[in-house]
């Protein structure tokens, strides 16, 4: 089954008005494969601005949501609130929000089955850390993760999984091609077992940690990898670079 590859951006707490009006301005005319689906996250501050200003064919993403309609939970945005500013997707479960905020599985889980019910897309994130990868248990740290999102959401036609190794993301550190792929295939494998097999055919992996405009060829050359979820790069220029890698 053809799968569209996909790339992400996520700025996490970084950008101004004028660094944002100044990038989106250099991507404006910039040749991109049209056979690859571009969604860029950014803070929610900006989302409304971002929505207006960034070039039709690429869409935008919430960094998180809540998983309530409304009330008193200051500080959130709401599902409807990111609607409200044309906003079709949110990035859910990235490491930054379950190890700097404390988010859990079951947590993360209730937000991607109540954003996915309530409209939105979801690219919910999963990945080891560095001593779960020498120990040899990332795929039960994925498992775990993936189990707690499978028991909630009913429909995965609107779901992007990215695969984070957070020793990855923002050191560096990048894993090779073939860790990697061994990894993605693994994941597929675990939603082909726990899902479905249509599931495990359909569903993009992406790939995160460290994807830069000079590896990211080689990585989506892997069969399993179907795009990327960029952080740094993401601020930059030549992110168009990346969006290319699969030309």
């Amino acid at each position: 089954m053809g799968r569209t590859f996909f790339v992400g951006g996520n700025w996490k707490m970084n950008g101004s008005k004028k660094e944002i009006k100044e990038l989106v301005g250099a991507w404006k005319d910039a040749d991109t494969d049209k056979n690859t689906e571009v969604v860029i996250g950014c803070p929610a501050i900006y989302l409304d601005l971002l929505s207006n200003e960034l070039r039709s064919d690429w869409k935008v993403a919430a960094e998180n949501v809540y998983k309530k309609k409304s009330g008193a939970y200051t500080g959130e945005t709401s599902v409807d609130m990111a609607k409200d500013c044309g906003i079709e997707w949110a990035i859910l479960g990235h490491s930054e929000r379950r190890d700097i905020f404390g988010e859990t599985d079951e947590e993360i889980a209730e937000k991607c089955a109540f954003a996915l019910e309530n409209g939105l897309k979801i690219i919910p994130c999963i990945g080891e850390h560095l001593e779960e990868r020498e120990n040899g248990t990332t795929m039960d740290v994925c498992a775990k993760q993936l189990e707690a999102m499978a028991a909630k959401i009913k429909d995965w036609t609107n779901v992007v999984v990215a695969y984070e190794p957070v020793w990855a993301i923002g050191t560096g550190k990048v894993a090779t091609p073939q860790q990697a792929q061994d990894t993605h295939k693994d994941i597929r494998k675990w939603l082909e077992d726990n899902v479905s097999a249509d599931v495990a055919a359909s569903v993009r992996i992406l790939y995160g940690g460290s994807v830069n405009p000079g590896n990211c060829a080689e990585l989506a050359k892997c069969p399993d990898i179907d795009g990327f979820l960029v952080g740094g790069a993401s601020l930059k220029p030549d992110f168009t670079t990346i969006i290319n890698a699969n030309k």
